[in-house]
């Protein structure tokens, strides 16, 4: 019998999701579910929608049909903010940090997304307005406590190396206090002491915030290493969908992109 997907073990169900771009089909008939507390890897070719897909989930694109569920509500048509404030925050293959400003400014900028003073409050600098922006400013800095970088809070962001500007995107995303963490290539660009370090943060991220992952990666050894599930992508179809292992034997994968990308890493 099929289980029913809205028990408290499921939190994402993607149904027969479409986008076309002048024509093209960027994503086509895909379908799949995220459960509660997992972290699902989603791999495949350039050009095979994996950022597309990113990009219907966070709501800075609308889809052309199908559906997106969330906690038991369709959110393909709410705006990236709105999806935001409903638990989803994500990561950007390039990195999107405020260069100019500090570490701790950066943070402060996801909590102060949730301060709830009125601009009234904040003209008059009534108690509340004060009360919630040292909640910010403290909030702040113990979530860089929690990542070892309260040495560099007053640095600007674009004086950091290219790990700690990788590890700063992600925690200001968890400053949003998500249940979904939507990972574009976290590892891209690092090298494999680099890669390994971020894989025990993620992992133990996941553990204290409690909260589930999907993950963009082209780093095969990186992301079988991570995630428990996996999905294939090409050409914006799902072609195979398993564990790792399974993923790694499945003939059709292998000849698509694993192959390739498994000659690349050495694997």
């Amino acid at each position: 019998m099929e289980q029913n997907y809205f028990d408290d073990t499921h939190l994402l169900k993607v149904s027969l999701l479409n986008k076309n771009f002048g024509g093209q089909r960027t994503i086509d008939d895909l379908s799949f579910h995220l459960n509660s507390k997992e972290c699902l890897g989603i791999i495949g070719p350039n050009g095979a929608g994996k950022t597309t897909l990113f990009n219907l989930l966070s709501g800075i694109i609308p889809a052309s049909s199908g559906s997106i569920i969330w906690l038991s509500q369709e959110i393909q048509k709410k705006s990236a903010s709105e999806i935001s404030h409903l638990g989803i925050a994500r990561t950007f293959q390039n990195i999107r940090l405020f260069k100019q400003i500090s570490v701790l400014e950066n943070i402060q900028i996801a909590y102060d997304s949730q301060l709830t003073y009125t601009p009234l409050d904040a003209l008059l600098r009534t108690s509340l307005t004060s009360k919630e922006e040292k909640r910010s400013v403290c909030s702040a800095m113990e979530l860089l406590d929690v990542f070892s970088m309260t040495s560099l809070a007053y640095e600007p962001a674009g004086s950091l190396s290219y790990g700690d500007q990788r590890r700063l995107e992600i925690a200001r995303a968890l400053a949003l206090n998500p249940r979904l963490l939507l990972l574009d290539e976290p590892a891209a660009g690092m090298n494999e002491a680099e890669m390994n370090t971020l894989m025990e943060l993620l992992r133990w991220i996941q553990k204290e915030f409690t909260l589930s992952m999907l993950l963009i990666e082209h780093h095969i050894p990186f992301i079988m290493g991570l995630c428990n599930r996996m999905l294939v992508l090409d050409f914006g179809q799902l072609i195979a969908e398993g564990t790792p292992e399974e993923i790694r034997q499945n003939r059709r994968v292998i000849e698509a992109y694993l192959g390739e990308e498994e000659e690349k890493n050495e694997y």
